[in-house]
Parts: structure tokens; C-alpha cells; sequence
């Protein structure tokens, strides 16, 4: 497939937040994690916030989560398809990072308690061998990759879609600042045997209860997996940080999110690459 030109940042450059005001945001997202109760737009509250800005919010609430005892894993990368930028007025996609403890077992049953509003996507996760650097291009990701494996994402918001006071929709900087609304990755069997496979043509069918909510191509992420991987590391990169060895990175979602209220069952099928499950309790 064609490879599309990579834009790294977007948006507005440079802080306007104070630091203390980053750590208040930092703090109150993870009062709602814990809580279980979704707060205001970040937006709202700081119209002037900046992408930078976001990005200094979510570094401030995973260093609290690092700080108590719940290590980085690796990192998302969300908004890479048409729809899901279209919707945010964004041509960019976004990153979150993964931490240890939003890692589920194949199967698992997930308590009701864990998350406030879930929602489910599916996707390749990548597993590094070798660390990644910022300039890495498509076939150098493969190339540093130790096995890829289908997966679902669960998102979760603590930031409320809807502002219930002014009435205005999440935005991008809300969603970057709430860890790119990630919750938890849920991996399916390794699969080593995809140096030569296009995996724009990896497929997936997300059914909830036995019936077919959404199915998706690779090839709904920037046209090809590895295109987003170096984008992420171009962005890492911006920043000061990396893909590191042993590190996992789910590449993006191919289908639109799942709701998966109390009752739910999700299976995603992605074919000879078998089956990724949970339910929600």
C-alpha cells in the first residue's frame, strides 16, 4: 500500500498551563478513575489549553499512576481513521500510554466496578524486539518487531462527552489529556509469521452477544499499521521519548467503538488469526 505523508504534531505548539494547573488536571482524572465519576472538559476550564498542553496532562497523571506502582507497558495510538478525526476536527491521529495494570487475560471477565463508561475497538498490537527510533520508518518497525497479535482495545472515559454545564463536546485536547480515553488491551495468541503479510488486509468481526456490531480492514489505520507505529515514534520523538524493547503498541483501531455495558459479551473474531474476548460482569 502507498505510504501517506506523516504529520507529527498539528494543532497549537507551546504551554500555556502552569504547572500546577497540569497537576490539578492530573489529579482530578484520576479522582474520576477511582471514583468512578466523570468530570468537566478540561477545555472548559482552560480555553486557552494547547496540545502541548494535553500531552503535559497525560505525562503528569501516568508519572502518578508509575509513582504508585503501576509501570508503563507500552502505547495506544487513536483517531487513525477518516471518521474518527473527521468527527473530532483533527487530521492528526493521538497517543496514550498502556500501564501494566490495564492488561486483561484473553477471556477475562471484567468487573463492573473497573471502568466508568466502556466501549471496545479492535486492533493490532505490536510487540517490540528492538527499541524504535523517532525517525523509523515503516518497514524499520517491521523490521524491530518481535510479533504482532489481534487485540481489543477497552476505552473508557473520565471526561464527560458532553459538558453538562456548557453543553460543548469533548475535543481532542480533552481526549489526549484523559490518555487518549484508554482503559485497558486485551491480547490474543502471538503471531510471528507476518514479515510478509499486508496487514492492511487483517480483518476483524466485533460481535456483542452473538450479534455483529462492526468489522474493519488494517486499512482503516492511516492505510497500514506500520504507518501509525512511525508515526508514534515520530511523536515519542517530539517529546523527548521512545518505543522501547519489549514494549507493546496497539496501532489503531479499524472499527467504530463498541458500547459494552454490564451484560456484555464481546468476541473478536479476526479469522486464521483466531479469537479476542471478554465480558463485562
Amino acid at each position: 500500500m502507498a505510504t501517506p505523508a506523516i504529520s507529527v504534531l498539528g494543532g497549537s505548539v507551546g504551554t500555556t498551563l502552569s504547572r500546577d494547573a497540569v497537576q490539578a488536571a492530573a489529579d482530578a482524572l484520576d479522582s474520576a478513575e477511582r471514583s468512578r465519576t466523570q468530570i468537566r472538559l478540561l477545555t472548559d476550564t482552560h480555553p486557552d489549553m494547547t496540545m502541548d498542553d494535553a500531552y503535559a496532562v497525560q505525562e503528569a497523571w501516568v508519572q502518578k499512576k508509575v509513582a504508585g506502582g503501576d509501570p508503563v507497558v507500552g502505547w495506544k495510538i487513536g483517531l487513525t481513521s477518516k471518521a474518527m478525526q473527521a468527527a473530532l476536527s483533527i487530521d492528526i491521529p493521538d497517543s496514550g500510554v498502556l500501564l501494566d495494570s490495564m492488561k486483561f487475560a484473553n477471556g477475562a471477565d471484567i468487573a463492573r466496578e473497573r471502568f466508568i463508561q466502556p466501549r471496545i475497538e479492535a486492533e493490532i498490537a505490536f510487540v517490540m524486539r528492538d527499541a524504535v527510533p523517532a525517525d523509523a520508518s515503516p518497514a524499520q518497525i517491521l523490521a524491530a518487531t518481535d510479533y504482532v497479535a489481534p487485540a481489543l482495545e477497552i476505552l473508557d472515559t473520565r471526561i464527560f462527552r458532553k459538558d453538562p454545564v456548557s453543553g460543548r463536546l469533548r475535543t481532542v485536547l480533552d481526549t489526549i489529556s484523559d490518555n487518549a480515553a484508554n482503559g485497558g488491551i486485551v491480547m490474543g495468541d502471538a503471531i510471528r509469521d507476518f514479515a510478509n503479510r499486508d496487514l492492511g488486509w487483517v480483518g476483524a468481526i466485533v460481535s456483542r452477544n452473538d450479534e455483529v456490531e462492526e468489522t474493519g480492514l488494517g486499512a482503516g489505520v492511516l492505510g497500514d499499521p506500520l504507518v501509525s507505529v512511525a508515526w508514534l515514534a515520530q511523536r515519542l520523538g517530539a517529546y523527548g521519548q521512545h518505543i522501547e524493547a519489549g514494549q507493546i503498541v496497539l496501532s489503531g483501531s479499524f472499527i467504530r467503538p463498541v458500547e459494552a455495558p454490564p451484560g456484555s459479551r464481546i468476541v473478536g473474531d479476526f479469522g486464521p488469526w483466531g479469537k479476542v474476548t471478554c465480558s463485562f460482569l
